[in-house]
């Protein structure tokens, strides 16, 4: 059905980066070598969680998921991007460019609410303390895992039947893979309707999910500020400072990107090499991670430091 409704279109050319073709070669290293550094750092992050017994905790496995969707979410587009910088605009096939979208779509989304079960991780745990152990079941982080991904999953499959099944009067995409933003501007006719489904949906999948990190945070500062001993409130908001470095980065990286008018400056195209790298830098700046974390966590112990604050 969706490849049935592109008005007999075969093809998409991405135009990719353009106005700065003299300096593809070097980007083209920069890019694979930040690539292959990710990649790496993503699966030693799951191979260490993974053959550590004493990591086999709520924040850890949820640490292991978000690498994993790293890992998946950069290889959608990270490849289709290296063959623009060596070959310059690249033809995209149809079947293709719908299934990088909805992966697209469906990792980042998913990342959104994983991130937001992170926060109520935290949330419960500095807390909650004496509960966080029966609340954090392996069952419940398990089910918060199983939503992102359903949440994620629901939200790319409605945007990329829309978007392919609705009349396009035209091929080609500025951008360096196939995304939402430029469809609108291919779309025949009106396009204020598919516009307001956008940002419908956009609320839900992305709004929603930060909203919750904003209240579990609120309640987090409160119950920290209230703990007897200044070390106590250190540790609370220590062990959150690498969970709040990759909220901040991955909602600053997408609000920089999208949270802009539709007929943006033409200076704009020029700046999608930026974007891209800050996007990366998201997820390098995810991998310090496991080392906030390694600190503030007391294998088999859990955060019984928070329970002697509250008390005190």
């Amino acid at each position: 059905m969706i490849i049935g409704n592109l008005s007999g279109l075969s093809e998409f050319r991405l135009l990719g980066f353009p106005e700065i073709s003299h300096l593809h070669p070097l980007l083209f290293v920069v890019l694979l070598s930040l690539y292959i550094l990710t990649l790496m750092a993503n699966t030693v992050i799951v191979f260490i969680i993974n053959s550590d017994n004493t990591l086999h905790t709520p924040m850890y496995f949820f640490l292991t998921q978000l690498s994993c969707l790293d890992i998946c979410y950069l290889s959608v587009i990270i490849p289709t991007i290296l063959e623009n910088l060596l070959v310059g605009t690249v033809s995209i096939s149809q079947t293709r460019c719908a299934l990088q979208m909805f992966f697209f779509l469906f990792f980042g989304v998913a990342e959104c609410f994983l991130l937001a079960a992170m926060s109520l991780d935290r949330y419960f745990a500095i807390c909650y303390p004496l509960h966080y152990t029966i609340i954090m079941s392996s069952r419940v982080c398990r089910s918060l895992v199983a939503g992102s991904y359903i949440c994620g999953a629901a939200v790319a499959l409605v945007h990329t039947l829309t978007t392919f099944s609705s009349p396009l009067c035209g091929s080609t995409i500025d951008r360096f893979f196939c995304e939402i933003q430029p469809f609108l501007d291919l779309h025949c006719g009106n396009t204020f309707q598919r516009e307001i489904q956008v940002i419908v949906v956009a609320v839900f999948a992305i709004l929603s999910p930060f909203l919750l990190i904003i209240c579990s945070y609120i309640r987090i500062i409160s119950t920290s500020l209230h703990m007897a001993s200044a070390e106590s409130r250190q540790k609370a908001f220590s062990t959150c400072s690498s969970h709040l470095l990759v909220v901040a980065l991955f909602y600053g990286t997408a609000s920089s990107m999208y949270l802009r008018p539709k007929a943006a400056p033409s200076c704009f195209g020029s700046k999608k090499l930026f974007y891209l790298l800050k996007g990366l830098q998201v997820h390098v700046g995810q991998k310090k991670a496991p080392k906030g974390y390694t600190q503030k966590w007391t294998p088999g112990h859990g955060f019984s430091h928070f329970d002697e604050g509250l008390r005190q």
